[in-house]
């Protein structure tokens, strides 16, 4: 009997929704303020999952510059009817302090590949929207409404409205249709039909340690809606010692053969610590339907590591390559930038071939201009390397290896040129806003004829070291924090409010900044990630 191990999708991708076509699966995943938005997998048996691109790949889909850290894509929501795919998503523009700004939108293709149509403008009420079609033909959006008013929930319940595709707009009466349970913060609906009953599936308790998943039905779409009496029925709340921690924002499947499965995003901190730079995760389990019509994990409400695996033929897909040489004519598709896409205007695969050159421009705390191409970091034990050439005239010039959770915190191993060091090495270090640099003097490095930049992970620690040939290495700094590249790390509340949210997860990428506005360029001969668990 073959297994399925968790999770599924390793690295940041929450949120998961799951759609399968004939016999092909699609997850659609969070990006936030990564571009290209909205990562898809996609697999046949449940147990291979392979990146196969990404929706919003353009700039007329997706305009994210200056939006917030971890806002960006939240929540998308992947369905099919009639030879069409629909994707429903936020663009959030503001998340910190009372208010939201959570415009929602849909965009439709034939092919799972794009190309995707224009956005339509659904509303702006909440976020997490979801799109129901039901057997009639009509079409219903629903999603949670934010309260920004002082002494109130701000989950202020699960809005449904129909969505007319002929007017391509939300049309007739909106209806609360859920307030959710005593867990509270109610969010990411998902609507499903089977037997006469409508189900409601949320995600409530906050998307932290407390996160999980609980269902209400209806024989009626508009409701009311009565509660599972086992509710939740899934989560990781006061199981300290579940490898897999945050269980919540569930979304169904089942396979030709009538078997039931449940995605969820989930965590894996380090070992203790509440800490999880991995990000939040993609994990599946098993499910089951009472005799009395309620869906559950059939292996209770603790989400499990090794799950049993559907009765369908293994489907195993390629790995994707450990180094990258930037031979071919576009990025790896495992590649994110931030908050535009990796165009010409500061990112060349062709001006000096077989180098991926990058055009200096903003600092990493900008929410606009970044020249910035990084990965997720998917395991706790990980080697990256690179090799960069780059001639910095001033110390404003910068380019190299950086460790990346959002503009306030990163670790960057950057090559400069300093006016008494010359050309030199440091670490810049920006710890919730912070910044400093890890050397007080720096590296020289001016006699080196190549530079190799390396960073070692291993579990909480994260080494930078240095190179002048690929074989004789040299730490530059001591060990940082792994740790402190996590969402519980970046987020921060004063009074109530929170001040900073972190919602994403670690990357390691190349970067090149120049503060002159000159646009010094640097080029990138390789990268490697060699990543395992451990």
């Amino acid at each position: 009997m073959s297994t399925i191990h968790n999770p599924i999708l390793k690295g940041f991708n929450p949120d998961p929704s799951i759609l399968r076509v004939g016999d092909d699966y699609y997850i659609a995943t969070s990006t936030f303020e990564w571009f290209p938005g909205v990562q898809i997998h996609h697999s046949r048996d449940l147990i291979h999952w392979e990146l196969i691109g990404h929706p919003l790949d353009e700039r007329r889909l997706l305009d994210m510059r200056g939006n917030p850290n971890s806002g960006g894509v939240w929540a998308p929501c992947l369905s099919f009817d009639k030879g069409r795919f629909y994707l429903v998503y936020t663009d959030v523009k503001s998340l910190a302090g009372a208010f939201k700004d959570t415009p929602n939108y849909v965009t439709t293709a034939e092919d799972i590949r794009g190309p995707w149509s224009d956005p339509v403008y659904l509303n702006s009420s909440g976020f997490d929207p979801s799109l129901f079609h039901d057997d009639d033909g009509r079409k219903w959006l629903v999603n949670m409404i934010w309260d920004h008013r002082k002494n109130r929930n701000p989950f202020h319940g699960i809005v449904i409205q129909e969505y007319s595709e002929t007017e391509r707009k939300l049309v007739g009466p909106k209806e609360i249709i859920f307030r959710g349970t005593e867990l509270g913060c109610t969010e990411g609906p998902h609507l499903y039909k089977k037997d006469g009953y409508y189900y409601l599936v949320t995600a409530e308790g906050g998307t932290g340690y407390e996160h999980a998943v609980t269902v209400a039905r209806s024989r009626t779409l508009l409701g009311p809606y009565e509660v599972d009496p086992q509710n939740p029925v899934l989560t990781s709340y006061g199981d300290p010692d579940a490898p897999l921690q945050k269980a919540g924002h569930a979304c169904l499947v089942d396979t030709p053969q009538g078997e039931w499965y449940m995605v969820h995003l989930c965590s894996r901190p380090l070992p203790g610590l509440q800490q999880s730079p991995l990000g939040r995760e993609t994990a599946i389990q098993r499910c089951a339907w009472t005799e009395d019509g309620w869906i559950r994990p059939v292996e209770g409400r603790r989400p499990q590591v090794t799950v049993q695996a559907p009765n369908l033929q293994a489907s195993p897909v390629n790995k994707p390559e450990v180094c990258d040489h930037f031979d071919g004519d576009t990025l790896n598709v495992h590649y994110a930038t931030l908050r535009e896409p990796a165009d010409r205007t500061w990112l060349s695969l062709s001006d000096r071939l077989g180098y991926l050159r990058m055009y200096g421009r903003e600092s990493l705390n900008s929410q606009h201009s970044q020249s910035l191409v990084a990965r997720r970091i998917q395991h706790y034990d990980l080697e990256a390397e690179t090799k960069v050439d780059f001639t910095p005239e001033s110390f404003q010039q910068m380019a190299g290896l950086v460790c990346y959770y959002n503009s306030k915190n990163y670790y960057y191993l950057r090559l400069s040129q300093d006016e008494l060091a010359g050309l030199s090495l440091n670490v810049l270090v920006s710890d919730n806003g912070m910044y400093d640099e890890l050397l007080s003097e720096e590296f020289p490095v001016n006699d080196w004829a190549e530079c190799y930049l390396k960073v070692v992970i291993k579990g909480p620690d994260l080494q930078f070291m240095a190179s002048p040939d690929g074989e004789t290495w040299y730490e530059i700094g001591g060990s940082l924090p792994f740790g402190h590249l996590s969402d519980e790390y970046a987020t921060r509340h004063i009074n109530g409010f929170f001040t900073d949210w972190g919602f994403t997860g670690a990357f390691v990428g190349l970067c090149v900044q120049d503060l002159t506005g000159e646009r010094k360029p640097a080029d990138f001969d390789y990268f490697n990630y060699k990543g395992s668990d451990l």
